[in-house]
Order: structure tokens, then sequence, then C-alpha cells
């Protein structure tokens, strides 16, 4: 069935409290997501941001990011007064996210809450822990141990903590007692406020695809907590760490420095972290989009403390073996594979396998090459989704104003255009046309929005993840074109249909009410 979705984060959603939250703002945009006749809502990881603020360098694979937490959902629980963060000072621009600001605001609000939370618990934490154990204590320790050190990563801990001696790990949940039970409780209204919104999403036809990185941070919860998962030395550094070899757009290749995991380990342990944490995924999201899927059949490996990726090699993974074992255990999953990048047969033989749709990005695709797999005549299947762009694109606009006169050349005349800014517009139909069955843009595309609301620029440390929207820009006119969109090329969201209520017993029965003829089985 075709159907189509708009990427846009949690992060930035509208919000007078510094970044996007799962309140009000997330609801109405349920709501124009129906009203739009629009089948999915695409978001990136929900996880809680560390270095340089990306979700997909994260402190834990499982838990939620705080910014997340609405606090007038806490007020309505009684947890909070809205003087406790009202008045606060959240954003010195309303045009981007300060993480400065909120790292230390929000965890200020969150311990008011707290404090009110431990006079009376809410029901479900206890049910909520024990559902999580297989995470959430790690984690919580983690954090609060964190926090100990002034926020520093874990490998530069005191070496008893750091290596895990079980004595220092009892002494240290003693001391930080209390700090360890706050994270508990944050991950808990986290969740709470998720799965509330997700219901509410699902309940007016509208389904989530959340983003699951394929790496972890090495200075994470997973990491210190598992290291016998990853590829690290006696000393648990890596000995190779991951990224992508040099291309055309970047001579030195990109270097994102995240553990390697040890598939030897996984493999003879029936990929259990793998399935666990592919069930995790499933209950947040509807399905879940894997980024960089094309390493679980072969992946770049960097020597560990390499400035560059110049220098490094390729090695074999998993391939389909994980994803059966999962299969095998959790049933049908709804993944699709991010298999951008350098794609040989193998991979594709394995999405042929696995029989998981790929992504195809239009963007890619004006390089005056009519052979250009992107270019939706050369879709081979409709068992694909097509993206105008991703996160790690430009937005339209500025895409357009980045490309050569080949590119805009080529662009016009497939597209049938006459004007440059045209473009936009007839990429996103170009997109809805197409034979693909899920066909997705940036709500960044639909605004029109230029430079400034590019989500992030791969390799580039600063100014990414900081995109806003207003309430403003969520108008009924809007809905009504992207509806027209959807009607157009048939990726509509149809509404079901309602019985019409019986109204008396002569219709229910089906009896003509001018005979005496009675069902069967009735008394005279």
């Amino acid at each position: 069935m075709r159907k189509s979705g708009i990427l846009l984060h949690i992060s930035s959603l509208p919000s007078r409290y510094g970044i996007g939250r799962m309140g009000k703002s997330a609801y109405d945009f349920v709501d124009f997501l129906q009203a739009s006749e629009t089948a999915y809502w695409q978001i990136l990881p929900l996880s809680p941001t560390s270095y340089g603020d990306s979700p997909y360098q994260s402190f834990s694979v499982y838990a939620g990011n705080p910014y997340f937490i609405d606090f007038e959902k806490l007020e309505e629980l009684g947890l909070l007064e809205h003087e406790d963060y009202a008045a606060m000072l959240w954003q010195r621009n309303t045009d981007s996210i300060d993480y400065e600001l909120l790292y230390r605001s929000n965890i200020t609000v969150l311990k008011r809450a707290f404090a009110r939370f431990r006079k009376r618990k809410l029901r479900g934490y206890t049910a909520f822990r024990n559902a999580n154990k297989h995470w959430l204590p790690d984690y919580a320790l983690f954090m609060a141990l964190k926090d100990a050190h002034d926020g520093a990563p874990w490998y530069e801990w005191e070496q008893e903590l750091a290596m895990r001696d079980p004595d220092a790990l009892e002494s240290a949940k003693k001391t930080l007692a209390d700090e360890i039970e706050l994270y508990c409780f944050i991950q808990f209204v986290f969740a709470q406020q998720w799965h509330a919104l997700k219901k509410y999403a699902n309940q007016h036809q509208v389904e989530i695809i959340g983003d699951m990185p394929i790496y972890v941070a090495y200075d994470s919860a997973d990491v210190w907590a598992a290291p016998e998962l990853f590829d690290l030395d006696d000393q648990k550094k890596p000995v190779e760490v991951a990224g992508c070899p040099p291309d055309p757009f970047s001579p030195t290749g990109q270097l994102w420095g995240n553990p390697l995991y040890n598939w030897e380990y996984h493999t003879k342990n029936n990929f259990s972290w793998w399935t666990s944490r592919l069930k995790f995924a499933a209950d947040l999201y509807d399905v879940i989009r894997i980024d960089h899927f094309r390493g679980f059949e072969s992946y770049y490996t960097i020597p560990y403390g390499s400035k560059d990726a110049v220098k490094g090699r390729w090695r074999k993974g998993p391939n389909k073996k994980l994803f059966q074992a999962a299969g095998r255990e959790l049933g049908g999953l709804n993944i699709i594979a991010e298999d951008l990048g350098f794609i040989t047969p193998a991979v594709r033989n394995m999405l042929k396998v696995l029989h998981y749709p790929g992504m195809k990005v239009l963007q890619f695709g004006f390089d005056s090459d009519p052979d250009n797999e992107h270019l939706p005549h050369n879709f081979a299947s409709p068992h694909c989704v097509v993206y105008t762009g991703t996160h790690d694109n430009q937005t339209l606009k500025g895409w357009l104003e980045d490309s050569d006169k080949n590119t805009i050349k080529y662009a016009k005349k497939y597209l049938r255009v006459r004007k440059k800014s045209e473009i936009p517009d007839a990429m996103i139909a170009c997109a809805w046309q197409s034979i693909a069955e899920l066909s997705v843009a940036q709500m960044q595309d639909f605004l029109n929005a230029g430079k400034s609301g590019r989500m992030n620029t791969p390799s580039v440390l600063g100014g990414n993840w900081q995109y806003r929207t207003c309430e403003e820009d969520f108008s009924e006119e809007l809905a009504k074109q992207i509806r027209k969109l959807n009607r157009t090329y048939g990726r509509a969201v149809k509404k079901p249909e309602i019985k019409k209520p019986v109204r008396n017993y002569h219709q229910k029965n089906n009896i003509n009410k001018n005979t005496n003829h009675k069902p069967e089985g009735t008394e005279s």
C-alpha cells in the first residue's frame, strides 16, 4: 500500500522551554499529520545526547532523552509547580536550540520533580524498574558516576570504577543511592510520556518510524557495563574504531570513533544482545530504520588514535545471520535499511534475502547520469523508501543554492520545470508519484526552509541538531496542501469505515415491520 511520511525530530517541535518536548506540540503535530492524511511520523533516535549533542552519540542505546520530558505533564501529575520551570532561561534565540542552557536547566527542574516523587511514588514505577532491569541499573549507576566525576568519560575514572571492580561498584551504589534513583525516575517518566504519545499517534492513524544507530558511543553505559560485546583490549581501549573511507565528498573519509563489535562473541551467544535491542526498539517504534545497514555485511575499520579515516580496512560482519536469529525469536520486524554509501553486490544480496526495503535519495540523483539508481525511473521495485533528503542532507532549498549549473540544468529537465525556484516542490511531487511504497520528506522542505534549516552536516562538529519550528508553521493551509499531494498520488491514509449504528430492532434483525415474521427462536 502506498504511503507517505514526514521527517521531524522531537527536538524540532515548537516549545517555550528550549527544545521540542512530548507535550502539546507533539500531540498537535500528530493532529497535523492526520489532517494531511500522512501515514508516518519519522524521528531520529530518542537516546540522550552526549558529545556534540548528536542523538547518534549517546550514553545508552536504551535510555530516553531527558530533554524531551514535558514539564506541563509533570505539573499535571503534581510533580512540578509552574514556577519551578516557567521563569527559567531556556533559550537566547528562538530559532535554534541552546544545548548549554538545556544541560544546566533541565536537570534542575527534573530534580525538583524527583523530590516530590519521592514523597509519593507513582503507580507503575516498580513494574517499570523490573521490566528494564537488563539495562536500567547499569545506566543509572553510570550516570550517577558521571555526575560525581563532573561529566568525565568512564575511561578517565579511577581504575577500580572504570574496570568495574565489584567492591568499588557496591560502594558507589551505597554512596550514590539517591542519584541512582533520580536517573531511574527520569527514565520512568520519559517512558510514560513517550508511550502515551505513541498510543495517541497510533489511535489517530499515524505510525512512528524510529532510527536505530548501528554503533554505540565509547563513553556509554553499554560499553562500560559489557565490554565483552566490543572489540576492546584488556584495558577496555578500542583496537579499531568505526568510520567511512575517503570518497569524492570527504577526501579524508569520516572518522566516527565508535568502538566496533566483537562479532565472534555475538555469534557464539546467538546475537542475544542484538535481539534484546531490536525487541526494545520494536516496542518504541512501529518501524525501525537502521542506520548504516551495510555495516552488517562488511564494515570499515580505522586504527584507534588515527586523526582521519584515510588508513583503514574492510572486515566482514555477521550479514543476514543476526536478523535471522532475531526473527526466529521476535517474529517479523518492520525494518527500513539505510543502504546508502558504498554498496556492493554482497550488501544487495543481504537485503534481498532479508527482504527489507532500502532507501533512495532524490538529492543524489541529479548528476546528469540517467542510469543513477536514485532517479525514480530506475527504481527496480516498489519495495523501497524514497526520500527527498535525509537529516544528513541540505534542505531542498539549500541544496538548490549549493548545486552546480549542470545539476540544476538536469534537475529542471528531469522534473519538467522551467524555473530553478520550482525545483523543490517538483522534487517532493516526484518522490510522491514514484513507485516507492513509502515517500518521505523533511518538514523543513514543506516549509521551504533554507540552509539554516539543515539538521546535520556529517563530520562537522558544532552547529548541528539545532533546527526548530514554531506553532505557526503547522497551518491548516499547509495540511491541506499535503493532503492534496497524498490524494493525488494515492498515498492518503484512508479513514476507517464507521458502521452506521443499528437504529431499532426491526433493522437489526432484517424484519419487515409490516409483517408478523419473527426471527427463528423468538417467543410469541
